[in-house]
């Protein structure tokens, strides 16, 4: 289950004008050309190895349906406060995480005030037959009533992400030198989350505490994550170190066809910290855009329960993270 990876740098040079960021056309992989197979790898293996970050085109998924869930959610959570709270979980749980539920910063270790956003929250709930397992991990998922049309396009959603996530992973299985099943023959009956995320405008929450955003500075917990996000002025940025030739903290690049990935701890674990788990934040809602608000669908997966990953069991390891970000 461990790798060492390729040895740096493979034997090919890093152009200085390739963007920490690329671009992947998933197509181009899916194809089999071998050459063009063997460039996207190690563009990939480049790309994991600073920015823990990339964006991906070409992998299907319908624009018009990310656009309907976004329209939907919307309309729950514009809802009052009152009318939310019966769906109100805590975080890793299944429902409404509503204002204050999270301070993503506090898995760095950063005390920050709550971050300003609000989130339906879903998971995987196909039980694996296992009691214990199930109780924890693949409980049933919570609709809200008051939207009935969120289920079915959010389902249609989590099926194409499933899809989507496994070849990621066969991708990244040949980036570190590997095996294309190197991951995916861990990802039998995987755990996995999904949150749609709810930026609201100043107009709601009012002015930010010092250090606070809309999500706070962190890396995420598990294998990959595949985003989709709008673009604005209280959007997604990325740290890459100064140290190593970074920026620092800059804005993401953004196509609005293309998913934004990157890579969790448990990636960055699994190939020995070849790969850098993609540290990033959402900031907060702009003054001079007051009113701006924000949908971004979230989907992070994970691996079978009961994985090793060098010496630690994944999914104690993605409970005690999402029990440190849960505020107050």
């Amino acid at each position: 289950m461990t790798s060492s990876g390729p040895t740096p740098n493979c034997g090919v040079r890093t152009s200085v004008t390739e963007p920490r960021i690329p671009t992947i056309d998933l197509r181009l992989w899916l194809s089999g050309d071998r050459a063009a197979r063997s460039r996207i790898a190690r563009t990939v293996d480049r790309a994991l190895r600073t920015a823990g970050f990339l964006l991906v085109t070409g992998h299907g998924v319908d624009p018009g349906l990310r656009a309907e869930i976004r329209d939907a959610a919307r309309d729950f959570f514009r809802l009052p406060d009152r009318e939310k709270e019966p769906y109100a979980v805590k975080v890793g749980g299944r429902g409404w995480l509503g204002p204050g539920a999270e301070a993503n910063a506090y898995a760095e270790g950063t005390e920050t005030p709550p971050d300003l956003k609000e989130s339906l929250s879903f998971a995987a709930q196909d039980p694996t037959g296992d009691p214990a397992v199930d109780a924890e991990w693949f409980l049933p998922n919570t609709w809200p009533a008051e939207v009935p049309r969120l289920k079915d396009l959010v389902e249609t959603y989590l099926a194409g992400m499933r899809t989507l996530s496994d070849q990621l992973l066969e991708l990244l299985g040949v980036a570190l030198g590997e095996p294309e099943d190197f991951f995916t023959r861990h990802t039998t009956h995987p755990t996995w989350g999904f949150n749609v995320n709810w930026y609201p405008g100043r107009d709601r929450v009012g002015e930010p505490q010092p250090g606070q955003f809309r999500i706070g500075p962190h890396t995420d917990f598990g294998t990959v994550t595949v985003l989709d996000r709008q673009e604005g002025k209280g959007g997604l940025q990325v740290f890459t170190d100064p140290e190593d030739g970074g920026a620092g903290w800059e804005d993401a690049p953004y196509d609005p066809e293309a998913f934004t990935i990157n890579i969790g701890d448990l990636m960055a674990r699994w190939t020995g910290d070849r790969w850098r788990s993609g540290r990033h934040r959402v900031l907060p809602p702009p003054s001079d855009v007051p009113a701006e608000e924000l949908i971004s669908l979230v989907y992070f997966y994970e691996c079978d329960p009961g994985t090793a990953v060098r010496g630690i069991d994944s999914h104690t390891y993605l409970r005690a993270q999402l029990d440190a970000i849960t505020a107050g």
